[in-house]
């Protein structure tokens, strides 16, 4: 039987779902990668700077990891895990955090989820009531859609090249008194920025701050949620540091959100981790439980063996950092040797994460008959020039700026060196409106 004909009204197709779900907006990210897909299909060279994703080609995950998780397949792990996660992969993060950020945790303040991304969605459930408010910097990942999704109050702040793309305690300040969660990412996806310690000291500084004024006021605390998801990749003179480590008494208000998928190019392998009070931590396992965001527990078992071997974890480290930093150079120096010669172009030197943060500010050229007004005009011609990119609305940030976000996973240098031709001769066809001399 065809049913095929009953699905062929689209403009009823909203017709009986929720006011949630007719409200959520898609990824903008998985819409542009499909119009690369596209492309490749026909054959079109593109250098696809847009998910921030690993190729297994040129970063596989460590064969400790690929050998302990076909172990634990084939000695039979393939039930549920328990809804916080298997107690051994448990204590290997306490060990992980003691052993190479200093902070000692009790294992009851440890929860596995199915990556960082169901973790950081459960700390809105957890800890947010509709209504409740949840500051983040935008570009920001996901918040504002976790905000949408969670009935929470988003209050975005935005961010500039000029602080690092972090947000300043005077930014902050104004609704500190009025907010549940703050939730900062560092290395920061999108812009590759690390947060520097003086920087965190003061922002954790007002954490601490606020919670000691409503302590007195008997009100709710202000969380403080730190997604260190890229810690393990900086670069340069660029140093990872935490909330916990630069004020050690807002220990009782910050919660870590953690996962193996950028730090061991493991993203499809959904293995991810919470380090908070305890107290929250097993209100969180109640919530992710009846959801099943578990990490499968073949790949826990896997995970708890690799972090245990820290000879293994260097190693690994050592070998991502060095051609993870080799793609980031090869594109930063190739936008700053345009820079230099007079184009409109601009970049962040590299300091963590797998993205660069670049600017293409045509903004009032005709370029191939196009008046270029948006970063969506931008975006499209930078496409058409076989270089796929991301611009940071798809962050949540309004306007346009001509920043966008250049992801160094998927690509190799071959894919780098002949991406710069192609730019160059399509910047070569924007020239400057009469006000701009170049």
């Amino acid at each position: 039987m065809d049913v095929t004909p009953f699905f062929q009204s689209p403009e009823k197709s909203d017709a009986g779902l929720s006011a949630l779900a007719r409200g959520v907006v898609g990824s903008e990210i998985l819409r542009i990668a499909g119009e690369i897909r596209a492309m490749q299909a026909k054959g079109q060279p593109v250098c696809n700077l847009t998910i921030g994703d690993f190729d297994p080609k040129y970063f596989p995950i460590p064969k400790e990891l690929l050998d302990g998780t076909r172990a634990a397949l084939a000695a039979g792990q393939t039930n549920y895990p328990p809804a916080e996660g298997i107690l051994p992969l448990r204590e290997a993060v306490v060990r992980l955090y003691e052993r190479d950020l200093g902070l000692k945790y009790p294992v009851d303040s440890v929860v596995i989820g199915a990556g960082a991304r169901p973790l950081l969605y459960g700390t809105y459930r957890t800890l947010v009531d509709p209504g409740e408010a949840a500051i983040y910097p935008v570009p920001t990942w996901n918040n504002n859609h976790y905000a949408y999704l969670s009935g929470a109050r988003g209050i975005p702040v935005p961010v500039t090249a000029a602080s690092n793309f972090f947000p300043t305690p005077d930014q902050l300040r104004p609704h500190l008194s009025s907010a549940r969660l703050l939730i900062l990412n560092s290395p920061l996806n999108p812009t590759g920025t690390v947060i520097s310690r003086d920087a965190l000291t003061a922002i954790t500084e007002l954490v601490v701050e606020e919670n000691r004024r409503r302590e007195r006021a008997d009100g709710k605390p202000l969380y403080f949620v730190y997604d260190q998801v890229y810690w393990t990749l900086t670069f340069g003179r660029a140093e990872h540091h935490t909330p916990v480590e630069v004020v050690k008494e807002s220990a009782p208000y910050v919660i870590f959100l953690d996962a193996i998928s950028k730090a061991f190019c493991a993203t499809g392998m959904r293995v991810g981790w919470g380090v908070m009070p305890p107290a929250i931590r097993r209100r969180m396992s109640d919530i992710l439980g009846h959801v099943g965001a578990w990490a499968p527990k073949a790949e826990q078992v896997g995970v708890a063996a690799l972090l245990d071997d820290p000879e293994a974890v260097r190693a690994h480290r050592t070998s991502l950092r060095r051609k993870l930093a080799e793609r980031l150079e090869a594109l930063y120096r190739g936008v700053m040797e345009m820079k230099q010669e007079g184009f409109p172009v601009d970049a962040i030197e590299p300091q963590g994460a797998i993205y660069l943060s670049a600017r293409f500010d045509l903004f009032g050229r005709t370029v191939n008959g196009v008046s270029v007004r948006t970063n969506e005009d931008v975006r499209r011609l930078l496409l058409g020039a076989g270089l796929g990119v991301v611009p940071f609305q798809a962050f949540g940030l309004a306007g346009d700026t001509g920043w966008f976000r250049l992801s160094a996973g998927a690509v190799s240098m071959d894919d780098i060196a002949a991406a710069f031709p192609r730019l160059r001769a399509l910047l070569d066809q924007a020239p400057a409106p009469a006000s701009v001399v170049r």
